[in-house]
């Protein structure tokens, strides 16, 4: 994933629906654990299972610019439990871009992956979008913070960790 930078407009990005253990979103997946290996010196070990990803109950997308693989994010159906989720939540995980789009052309991916993620779960009778991100991640907040999510107490795994904040934001 070093080939040199795509230079096509991102709105001309193609998304695929693509299985989460498909090269491509695996290649990803990998930049962006290194990602997380620079910033907070581990990987994140909770993958989930590659079926969570699977209509209808999920959805993993790869965005593809000048037929490379360059972005990703998907959604898992979560419903009311005792770990802090709401029936209708989708869980927005693994979103990422790679590093070689800079500036514009990494907002306008990132745009891209968020929105076709989100109306996806909405299909699929979503109600929630939920998202968590590392306190380190400050790009990551503001832009989840623009999209219009807000911050609402953790949940799941990551109810006591203080190096996570969530989000959430009403799909309907």
């Amino acid at each position: 994933m070093t080939a040199a930078r795509p230079t096509s407009d991102v709105t001309a990005m193609e998304l695929r629906a693509v299985p989460y253990d498909h090269p491509d979103a695996v290649a990803l997946v990998s930049l962006l654990q290194r990602h997380y290996l620079a910033v907070y010196g581990e990987e994140d070990p909770r993958h989930g299972d590659p079926g969570e990803y699977r209509p209808p109950r999920g959805l993993f997308l790869v965005g593809y610019l000048d037929g490379r693989p360059v972005a990703c994010g998907g959604w898992r159906a979560k419903d009311a439990g005792a770990w802090g989720f709401q029936d209708g939540d989708a869980e927005l995980k693994r979103a990422y871009v790679v590093e070689e789009l800079a500036g514009l052309q990494m907002l306008g991916a990132a745009h891209r992956i968020l929105t076709a993620v989100e109306s996806a779960a909405v299909r699929a009778g979503r109600r929630r979008a939920i998202l968590d991100a590392g306190v380190k991640q400050v790009t990551a907040m503001r832009f989840f913070e623009r999209a219009g999510y807000t911050r609402i107490p953790n949940y799941g795994v990551y109810r006591d960790d203080p190096q996570t904040v969530c989000y959430a934001k009403d799909l309907r």
